[in-house]
């Protein structure tokens, strides 16, 4: 055989043998185009979060619990460098939290979509055709409850519940104001009238400072509240407290009994949680819970909970979820036994 078709043989073969070892690709078993297995793993998509403004729902107006909560937690975030990009409050009140969490229900997998829970979160989707419910959303965290406080007057004639219902058993018929068309505001005082045996006009309204109003000019003649709207007008004798919603006397209203204390079983805690928009990503789910838990252990919110008497209750993602499920059972029996709902 010529020796130049032995050459060529001899090239062929030492071609196949380096191709066969990965040579051609760059040698090292690395793919044949030469990209390594870490740039093919870099090119992926990567979650990168938070990279813009926080859109953050409050579904009551200014002053209210659910108010103060939100911003407590905003606060609390941007101190702490938790979300670096800007959060802008927005109070999108009206139709006991219809059109705040409607707005957020209208963003469906926009991962800067944010909003609080209180009462309202689950009886308003009860009683209205919102088109929205608790499992519209994507839960974060209950990060406490808030229990009640039923106030009159600080120039009222009744200085105990008992003057208040004697009052309202003997024919007059007393007006009670609260947030919300058919809230826990509503629904507390419901329990007591049909446990007492007294009726009441029910007054809703939009705001914290709307229903405060209501009471100092008289309008009304109690007012179920939290204890954060109202500590300050208590301490300076414009309101006084008759009865507290929780299981146990609170240390800021140390001297108001609680409803079973005087033989009422009234007790429904608010919850005060933070839900997304439906529909995101669990990469940001997850991101809202670590955030939620950083938050939780700050001092910040520890002074928040003490200085406005509230029941710190922490519950991540699938465990709020099943809070929501069975205060949502809960509330939708009392709305049936109080008549306002079939």
């Amino acid at each position: 055989m010529k020796s130049g078709v032995w050459k060529m043989m001899l090239a062929a073969l030492m071609a196949f043998s380096l191709s066969a070892c990965g040579g051609a690709g760059g040698g090292n078993g690395q793919p044949a185009n030469g990209a390594s297995e870490n740039t093919q793993t870099q090119s992926k998509t990567e979650f990168k979060y938070p990279e813009k403004p926080l859109d953050w729902t409050i579904a009551f107006g200014p002053g209210g619990g659910n108010d103060i909560m939100s911003r407590t937690i905003i606060d609390i975030l941007k101190k702490n460098k938790l979300y670096t990009p800007p959060i802008v409050a927005e109070n999108r009140q009206g139709g006991s939290g219809a059109t705040g969490w409607g707005y957020l229900n209208s963003h469906k997998g926009d991962p800067y979509q944010i909003s609080s829970t209180s009462g309202s979160f689950i009886t308003t989707p009860l009683l209205s055709n919102t088109g929205f419910d608790y499992k519209s959303f994507t839960p974060v965290a209950l990060m406490a409850t808030d229990d009640m406080v039923f106030i009159v007057n600080g120039d009222s004639p009744y200085n105990t519940l008992d003057d208040f219902i004697q009052t309202a058993k003997s024919g007059k018929k007393m007006s009670i104001g609260g947030l919300g068309a058919v809230n826990v505001d509503y629904i507390i005082p419901r329990m007591l009238a049909k446990e007492a045996g007294f009726d009441f006009e029910y007054v809703p309204f939009q705001s914290a400072g709307e229903s405060t109003s209501g009471l100092l000019s008289k309008s009304i003649d109690a007012m179920m509240a939290n204890p954060s709207e109202v500590l300050g007008q208590i301490k300076a004798e414009k309101m006084k407290p008759l009865a507290f919603s929780g299981n146990s006397r609170i240390q800021s209203l140390s001297d108001v009994p609680t409803f079973k204390e005087l033989g009422y079983n009234v007790n429904l805690p608010m919850p005060r949680g933070i839900v997304l928009a439906g529909g995101v990503s669990d990469d940001v789910q997850n991101w809202w819970i670590e955030t939620m838990k950083k938050v939780a252990e700050t001092p910040e919110w520890k002074k928040y909970i003490s200085d406005n008497s509230l029941t710190e209750d922490i519950r991540f993602g699938d465990d709020f979820a099943q809070y929501l499920e069975e205060t949502t059972n809960t509330f939708k029996t009392l709305l049936k036994e109080t008549g306002a709902i079939k």
